[in-house]
């Protein structure tokens, strides 16, 4: 649907100086029941008494009608967002969501925020689970497909380089047909390619397929986040940034666990099924449950403009003789081969460079601390099997969902005492805030957490001492390194407040080459030289990367403005 003009202004307005709902919770229409002016310009004082009377009426209806608005608001949730005719829903099979599309997202009452935010973390989980679940298996699936370990690795590696690509399409997919098809076509394809997974009679079959599996669960990855920056607001985006990490970081906690349950009693290809069986669920959740959700953009639709010239990227290109058709097929292309490797572009600016950097570092040094996990305690002197191996993902994901819950409702807080301290107010009064103002103590707390909590692991494990201590280090190393994705997340949505998914696929683009590397040279490395040395390389390297937090505080309104005025 068209956004009114007032709509169109206000969306060109960064996140962080969007009015909150609390400022103006209801918009009705204008009152045009006083014929004012009807019998033509009236005199100055009849005109003063006329508006005098207006004003003394409508205020009249607002107090009257303050208590029935207020029972209104706690029957019909929806009465401050205008909803979108079911016959005019936007998206794949659009008419079918229970819950209704809105004009515009952040005026969706709370609940249906939460709930919203709770179906994207239920789609959020697939992808990492389908990583995760593989890791108590890989020892089984490389004696049934006659393969080595280090080639069996290849299977979760590009899954995880899969994850790290594709979400460049399907950001910029989502930015021009919306979240909902693109949430849609791509778990269709999940179900798909786990099918074919698990028949696979081959591991080249398998590594292919686990690759486009990858591939077509990464879209919650980056359009995921630019869901959740469609409905909430800034000052709320840490606390509804942290709920919707719960999602992906259940993935790895559960995931060993069933992947060791089902691969010892019914074989690695049991894994395979149960994520079928999951991504099945998840589409007729999505089919029957979420809206759309990106406000509409005239500038985006894909069609000629009515007084019949062309697009403006196709008139740099085409003469306007050239045909409608060719016109058409001249941006598909773009979007197809084009637009998405330009979201890269991103990374010329040292705002985004640095905190995709950042969070790339900490996500790398997480995959390699999965494989090392498998390939230490499945061998001796530990030698546990499958099913405990999988168990050992506890304690950091536990330390994942705690910081996730705790760490947003405290980013939040920071980010709003930074602006209050600054005193930074917009013209109605409202507080202004930046995203490099979530970097506080909180950063600093983090940084420091998970480096040290991967030398303690490198060397507990190194000496083979008692599995609860290297469990508990990496309880540590949950909890400061979800303090760091969290944040740099949240914080590329509010660098590109219009873009967010873009900036969401850039980072993830970053963060799973690293992971991939991560996977594929953590288990020659721990043969090489131990997991000592190799945890004490990586911690450093992280340290080093927390001089991110000083840059960003230091010079990041200077780099966001700049970037600013270049996107514009």
């Amino acid at each position: 649907m068209a956004l009114s003009e007032s709509d169109r202004d206000v969306s060109r307005l960064p996140a962080q100086e969007y009015e909150t709902p609390e400022a103006d919770e209801y918009h009705g229409a204008v009152d045009q029941s006083d014929d004012i002016g009807e019998q033509g310009l009236p005199r100055t004082d009849d005109r003063e008494e006329e508006v005098k009377s207006s004003r003394s009426r409508s205020c009249s209806r607002e107090e009257a009608g303050g208590a029935d608005f207020a029972a209104r608001q706690r029957t019909n949730s929806y009465s401050a967002a205008a909803i979108v005719p079911r016959n005019k829903r936007r998206g794949l099979l659009g008419r079918f969501a229970l819950l209704p599309e809105v004009e515009d997202p952040q005026k969706y009452p709370r609940r249906t925020k939460w709930l919203i935010t709770l179906i994207i973390g239920i789609a959020a989980v697939a992808a990492p689970m389908g990583s995760a679940i593989f890791y108590p298996a890989l020892g089984e699936v490389a004696s049934s497909l006659d393969t080595t370990p280090t080639v069996t690795n290849l299977s979760v590696a590009l899954y995880m380089l899969s994850m790290g690509i594709c979400p460049l399409w399907w950001s910029t997919f989502s930015e021009a047909f919306g979240r909902r098809s693109i949430y849609l076509i791509s778990f269709a394809l999940f179900n798909v390619f786990n099918i074919l997974s698990a028949i696979a009679s081959s591991i080249e079959m398998l590594i292919v397929l686990r690759l486009l599996s990858g591939g077509a669960a990464a879209s919650v990855q980056a359009i995921g986040a630019g869901t959740i920056a469609d409905i909430w607001e800034t000052r709320e985006r840490g606390r509804a940034m942290g709920i919707f990490f719960l999602g992906p970081l259940c993935g790895p906690l559960l995931a060993p666990i069933i992947g060791g349950a089902m691969s010892q009693a019914w074989g690695w290809r049991s894994t395979q099924w149960f994520l079928t069986i999951y991504g099945g669920v998840t589409l007729l959740i999505l089919i029957f449950a979420l809206p759309e959700t990106l406000v509409s953009r005239k500038n985006l639709a894909a069609e000629v403009e009515p007084n019949g010239e062309l697009s403006r990227t196709l008139s740099r290109v085409s003469s306007r003789q050239v045909a409608q058709s060719t016109a058409k097929w001249l941006k598909i292309s773009r979007m197809v081969f084009i637009d998405p490797l330009k979201i890269l572009l991103y990374l010329r600016f040292p705002a985004v460079l640095l905190t995709v950097l950042y969070g790339s570092i900490t996500f790398g040094s997480l995959y390699v601390l999965n494989i090392s996990i498998q390939t230490t305690f499945s061998q001796p002197p530990y030698n546990f099997s499958v099913m405990v191996v999988g168990l050992l993902y506890i304690p950091h994901s536990i330390g994942y969902i705690i910081s996730s819950v705790l760490g947003g409702m405290w980013m939040d807080s920071i980010m709003q005492r930074e602006a209050k301290k600054a005193n930074r107010v917009d013209e109605s009064g409202m507080y202004i805030y930046r995203p490099e103002d979530r970097m506080g103590e909180n950063a600093w707390l983090g940084a420091f957490i998970y480096p040290a909590a991967m030398i303690w692991y490198g060397w507990a494990a190194e000496k083979s001492v008692f599995w609860a201590v290297p469990a508990i280090a990496n309880f540590f190393f949950g909890i400061g390194s979800m303090i760091i994705f969290s944040m740099s997340t949240t914080m590329l949505t509010e660098f590109m407040p219009h873009r967010s998914s873009s900036g969401v696929a850039v980072n993830n683009f970053m963060r799973n080459i690293f992971s991939c590397v991560g996977g594929i040279v953590a288990a020659p490395i721990i043969h090489a030289i131990g997991n000592g040395w190799l945890f004490t390389i990586l911690a450093f390297v992280a340290f080093a990367g927390g001089s991110v937090i000083w840059a960003m505080r230091r010079f990041g309104p200077r780099w966001r403005i700049s970037m600013e005025a270049k996107v514009k």
